[in-house]
């Protein structure tokens, strides 16, 4: 494998990443290829935090649509994470990748509490941690909380698997002629309003001057091809000199 461009990087993946073809739940022949895939990277020397969001078991926003109490809602979602999380470690271990899930919401009896200088210790001894629990506050999305741990954990870069190959000015599952953007600043993707991730999560971004990646998770070996620092996806920085090599 080519030395991986970073050393330290958080993969979010969202819950519907987990769900593959079943479109709802844990699939976990998906499960087990992302761990797969994740393992490679690993094993490499990369420190490696994941962030999984819980659409596919529960969307807060989508309760709250219907009446529910925003805050409850937003809870149910990030203990949805934390199942998500639980089943990625599970894929993980089976792997023989040495995990850890922390959640900011705290259940000891299932994980360890969020604790900044321990989640970087675990990665420095070449474990793989796993962010569950969203932020541990309501009106926050998963996406907010990848920027967020990025920032704490002093993150290179985030790696954003999505469904499609990057970025695009429509929707290329709907557009056929959609334009698939190679780079992007982070004001570029908030002008055009292009939903890759919320406006909190993309000025976290950018302050703190972390690089944003959008792939395909579904390509193979496309977390190491990221990793790598190869032209894949979409890569979006700030208004600041972080551009990929040419």
């Amino acid at each position: 494998m080519v030395a991986p461009k970073y050393s330290r990087i958080v993969l979010k993946l969202s819950g519907e990443a987990l769900a593959g073809s079943l479109g709802y739940g844990i699939d976990p022949d998906v499960v087990n290829t992302i761990a797969r895939q994740i393992k490679e990277v690993s094993d490499n020397g990369l420190e490696l935090a994941i962030v999984v969001g819980g659409g596919n078991i529960w969307r807060g926003v989508a309760g709250s649509a219907k009446g529910m109490d925003r805050a409850t809602a937003d809870y149910m979602g990030m203990l949805a994470t934390v199942m998500n999380s639980l089943a990625l470690q599970d894929a993980l271990q089976k792997h023989g990748v040495d995990t850890r899930t922390q959640t900011a919401i705290e259940m000891r009896e299932v994980a360890e509490p969020y604790i900044r200088r321990r989640a970087i210790r675990h990665m420095e001894k070449g474990r793989v941690v796993i962010f569950a629990g969203g932020t541990g506050n309501p009106y926050f999305s998963t996406d907010t909380t990848a920027a967020l741990r990025a920032a704490e954990i002093e993150a290179q870069a985030i790696l954003m698997a999505k469904r499609v190959d990057g970025v695009y000015d429509s929707d290329p599952l709907k557009n056929p002629d959609a334009k698939k953007f190679n780079e992007l600043s982070f004001m570029e993707m908030l002008n055009r309003g292009l939903g890759i991730m919320d406006n909190t999560a993309a000025s976290l971004c950018m302050d703190n001057k972390i690089p944003l990646i959008v792939f395909d998770l579904n390509g193979e070996g496309n977390i190491k091809k990221a990793v790598s620092g190869e032209k894949i996806g979409t890569y979006i920085g700030g208004e600041f000199n972080d551009k990929r090599d040419h």
